[in-house]
């Protein structure tokens, strides 16, 4: 949720830590097995820690008080994660991370991944628990990894397991912050070109879903230039230039029988997306980052438009949308960071609704990749207004929002 999330933010970089430090902090943290720090038990065991904090500041368009010269002003703590992963063999691994859900309202820190991992080969691995569904490249991004802020808030319409902040089994959840609990088959052939996920979810709970029906989810990539080189089938938004020239197209596909809808009036969900990320470096060691999205969403047998605008089960979207954005890393260094401009366009066409869009523009401050960053954006459109409204009633206003964030991530 898509925060939405992408499971571990600390896969990323390995460092060591003391036994007395990784034994304090073991008690609440989460996965990284790149990120943060490492402590070696023997040859075949390890553990390490790491944590990652999203803080911004918004202040909207006719978000505060009645008129439309009003705006409002708002600090939000988006995310704080904390991350623990760790080797028991050489073939087995294990992950937990937390995060902050429903963080404005208090914070209540929850479960956001919990795997067990088979790893055997290249070619075939299974990770079995809680974690990301296979979908589109912003989900498997995450906040943390995306090239850009607001990737979620501003952005094309979630799928079933980042449609609520909690699971819930009363027909209104499908898991959490695009993860779910089930089993993902993933590797990779022809020296890692063409990557593949396969995963068999919980899906919806309830409600709509009356013969506990399972939802099925595939990725498949493949890599034209660079291969991309990320833990599991995980991705990112931007590489800023450290894993060279990359093209890399991808589809990926969701189903669940009885997937959305009320019990009395459901429908079977399919979700379609195509992604694709072209990041090249050029003489100066400039880099151009393009991402472009597009999903194509549709329920059959069932959910009629007079439900929906009645409200209540899974109004899972209907329609089509796609999200295109570019942008561009001086190489320059300008005090402790680089500048990266970039602009951003989102459309959504529901079926039965009103479109709604997004413009948006913005500069990142780019200090080391994704471990530290500040970002600062300008958008208007009346996506945010209209939000996951999507009854033939729909309206919003065309608004005005800028916002400041901050990643810090180790």
């Amino acid at each position: 949720m898509s925060d939405s999330t992408k499971t571990t933010v600390g896969l990323r970089s390995n460092r060591l830590i003391s036994a007395i430090s990784l034994l304090t902090l073991a008690a609440g943290y989460t996965p990284l097995t790149q990120a943060g720090a490492t402590f070696k038990i023997d040859d075949t065991k390890w553990v390490s820690i790491g944590a990652g904090l999203r803080t911004s500041f918004q202040s909207a368009e006719s978000g505060a008080g009645v008129g439309g010269n009003k705006w409002s002003n708002d600090f939000n703590l988006d995310n704080i994660r904390l991350y623990l992963n760790g080797q028991i063999h050489k073939y087995l691994k294990v992950e937990f991370n937390t995060d902050c859900q429903t963080c404005s309202n208090g914070g209540e820190v929850r479960v956001l991944d919990a795997i067990g991992k088979f790893e055997y080969s290249p070619y075939v691995n299974l990770w079995v628990g809680r974690m990301l569904v296979p979908a589109e490249r912003r989900e498997m991004n995450g906040p943390f990894y995306s090239a850009i802020y607001n990737i979620f808030s501003s952005g094309t319409p979630f799928e079933p397991a980042d449609y609520n902040l909690t699971i819930k089994s009363d027909g209104t959840s499908a898991g959490s912050f695009g993860r779910d609990d089930g089993a993902t088959f993933w590797g990779a052939a022809f020296s890692g070109r063409l990557q593949y996920a396969v995963g068999f979810f919980r899906g919806l709970r309830g409600g709509a879903n009356v013969d506990d029906n399972i939802l099925y989810s595939q990725r498949v990539a493949y890599n034209f230039w660079e291969v991309e080189k990320n833990p599991g089938y995980y991705t990112s938004g931007t590489y800023y230039g450290k894993g060279g020239d990359i093209l890399t197209l991808a589809v990926s596909n969701q189903y669940q029988e009885d997937g959305a809808g009320t019990f009395f009036d459901h429908g079977n969900f399919r979700g379609t997306s195509a992604d694709v990320l072209m990041e090249k470096v050029l003489s100066n060691n400039g880099v151009v980052t393009v991402n472009g999205e597009y999903k194509n969403y549709g329920i059959t047998d069932g959910y009629s438009q007079a439900s929906r605008d009645a409200g209540g089960g899974f109004s899972m979207f209907e329609g089509n949308a796609y999200d295109v954005s570019g942008m561009y890393l001086f190489p320059q260094k300008i005090g402790i960071g680089q500048i990266q401009p970039y602009v951003r366009y989102v459309n959504v066409m529901p079926d039965g609704s009103s479109d709604r869009n997004s413009y948006e523009g913005g500069v990142n401050y780019v200090i080391d990749g994704h471990n530290a960053r500040v970002s600062l954006s300008w958008e208007y459109g009346d996506l945010m207004s209209k939000g996951l409204n999507y009854t033939s009633t729909a309206t919003g206003d065309k608004n005005n929002a800028v916002k400041l964030g901050f990643q810090w991530q180790i």
